[in-house]
This record gives C-alpha cells, sequence and structure tokens, in this order.
C-alpha cells in the first residue's frame, strides 16, 4: 500500500515578506509534502513575484491565484478544490512549520486511518508583547490517538490542545465538514477543527511542530470589537445545533471548549437560552483561564505576565 498523499495549503494576501519563511520551512520538512498549493488572493504587493520565483526553483510548488480579493474562506476552498492529498495541512503565510511536522505525524495517521486528524504542539509568540508560550503542554506525555470520549475527558480536566496551526486534517473530513464556512469568518478553521475531531478523533504528538506568530494585524483581530464577533459566535453556535452537525453537538458542549474562546463567549451564551446547554463547569473554567491570560497579557508588567502565561501553559520548551 503507498503511503498516503500530503498537500499543504498556504492562502496569501499581502504577505510577500512571509513567504520565503513559510515555504522554506514546508520545503525542509523531512518527509517532503507531495504538493504546495499556495493561492494568492489578489494580493498587491509582490507575492506573485516571490511564488513565481519560488515555483521555478520546487515542482512541489503550485501557485494559484485569485483576480480579486475572494477573502480567506473562498481562497481556502479553492486549494481544498485543487488539493490532491488524502490528507492537507493548511497554513497562515506568516507562520511556520518545523522540519519534522509531516515525520511525526504520517506514521500516526497511518496507524490510525480512522482518525480526522493529527497534531502537536505549537509556539506561540505574540510580536506585541513579545511573550512566546507553548500550546498543549498538558495534553499526553506520548504519542497517541484520543477517540472522541477521551478528547472530552482532557477537555473536562483543562488538558486538551490541538494545535489547528499546523495539523495535518484528513481532506474528506474537512469536506465533510464544510471546508471553510465563511459566516464563520475568525471561528471558521475552529468550527471545522472541533466537528472533525469530535467525529473522528485525532491523534496526538508531543512534541512543538509549528510556530505561532500572533500580533495585531492577524486575521482574528480584524473583528470591529466584541459585539461583531458575538455576532459570529451565535451563528458557530447556531450551526453545531443544525441537522448537519448534530452527532457532535453533545461532545462539543459537553467539552466546554466554547469557554475558551473567552469572556465575550460567555456573554453570547448566557444572553440566549438556547445556547444554555454548553454551560457546565468546564465551560466556565475554560473561560476563566482565557480570560486571565488575556487579561495578562494586556495589562500585567511584562515579568508577571510570565508567570501568570508560565502557569497556564508553560513557557519553558517541552
Amino acid at each position: 500500500m503507498s503511503a498516503p498523499r500530503i498537500s499543504f495549503i498556504i492562502p496569501n494576501y499581502n504577505h510577500a515578506r512571509f513567504l520565503p519563511r513559510c515555504l522554506n520551512a514546508v520545503l525542509s520538512q523531512k518527509v517532503p509534502p507531495d504538493e504546495i498549493i499556495v493561492v494568492d488572493d489578489g494580493s498587491t504587493d509582490d507575492s506573485r513575484e516571490v511564488l513565481a520565483a519560488f515555483a521555478a526553483k520546487s515542482p512541489r510548488i503550485r501557485p494559484l491565484h485569485n483576480e480579486r480579493n475572494l477573502g480567506i474562506a473562498a481562497t481556502c476552498n479553492r486549494a481544498l478544490a485543487a488539493a490532491t492529498g488524502d490528507y492537507v495541512s493548511l497554513l497562515a503565510a506568516d507562520d511556520q512549520v518545523l522540519p519534522d511536522l509531516i515525520e511525526s505525524c504520517l506514521p500516526l495517521l497511518i496507524q490510525h486511518p480512522g482518525a480526522g486528524a493529527a497534531s502537536g504542539l505549537c509556539e506561540w509568540r505574540c510580536a506585541d508583547t513579545g511573550l512566546v508560550w507553548y500550546q498543549g503542554t498538558r495534553m499526553p506525555q506520548e504519542a497517541c490517538y484520543l477517540n472522541p470520549q477521551e478528547m472530552v475527558r482532557l477537555c473536562r480536566s483543562g488538558r486538551f490542545s490541538m494545535a489547528g496551526q499546523h495539523a495535518v486534517f484528513k481532506r474528506s473530513a474537512v469536506l465533510e465538514a464544510g471546508g471553510m464556512i465563511q459566516d464563520l469568518r475568525w471561528f471558521m478553521d475552529v468550527f471545522s477543527s472541533w466537528v472533525i475531531g469530535f467525529r473522528h478523533g485525532v491523534c496526538h504528538v508531543p512534541k512543538v511542530l509549528s510556530v505561532f506568530n500572533s500580533s495585531k494585524t492577524s486575521y482574528y483581530h480584524s473583528a470591529k470589537g466584541a459585539e461583531e464577533r458575538g455576532l459570529v459566535l451565535g451563528r458557530f453556535l447556531s450551526l453545531i445545533g443544525s441537522e448537519p452537525f448534530r452527532d457532535v453537538a453533545p461532545t462539543i458542549r459537553a467539552s466546554g471548549l466554547v469557554g475558551g474562546l473567552g469572556g465575550f463567549a460567555v456573554r453570547v451564551v448566557l444572553s440566549d437560552r438556547k445556547y444554555w446547554p454548553y454551560v457546565n463547569a468546564s465551560f466556565l473554567t475554560q473561560a476563566a483561564r482565557r480570560s486571565a491570560q488575556v487579561m495578562g497579557r494586556r495589562f500585567l508588567p511584562q515579568p508577571v505576565a510570565r508567570l501568570a502565561a508560565r502557569m497556564l501553559y508553560g513557557l519553558k520548551k517541552p
């Protein structure tokens, strides 16, 4: 049996300055991907020239171009439709994967063909504060497959993490989850990851596999405020309760992960009785942890913020 095909998908909009770092990281994989699809979403910088130069050097790179800006959802969905891989990893152009991502994830996915995804730990770097922390330090210390019930148990103890920034997803599972749903805006990748995970289970690798660069220019921070973000979260919660996703709605509610989206998520959930089933001990605990992390980063002196981050997430490389 031949090894599964792996496709990297990179949407890009005016990130020409970051593309070399991102593409060189993907090209440096110890186990090379079968293809790297970069869709430029009508950039006005020199992204096309950068992509052309890289494509001339590597036949693995497949540049596609939107003649006008369509947005990140349509751009990702175009790439998903064009991909030939059995598995896909959707990367932001300003982030980077480490060389052993595929080498670490692929054996687990082969061993557990029913799993919807595989991921590991992620190093977060906040450009605005200089803080560095690690997502996933409380996950199991050995490589493993987690079924949906095991995921819920880890969520309830505040230990579950899935790094969508570099996760390798089964492409068919992404398409079954609706791909990237445009109306969900900043939460479309979260929605897809949760549906896939709680529908198929996930594989976990206990090592850092990527670097996520957070800044005020990140797509998530493009919301005009908590009110706008709250309206989108309302769509998110309503969609989970709709017919296509009722198979995963009970486990998503039981996990309490919605609380991990922050204090605004608590306000949205409490504002409408139809969302009250999301409220449980795990929801409240994760909301408190997330709020403390955000407030600490914004308002505490750097030494205190670093201490708080160490307690909540871990600042030392695992």
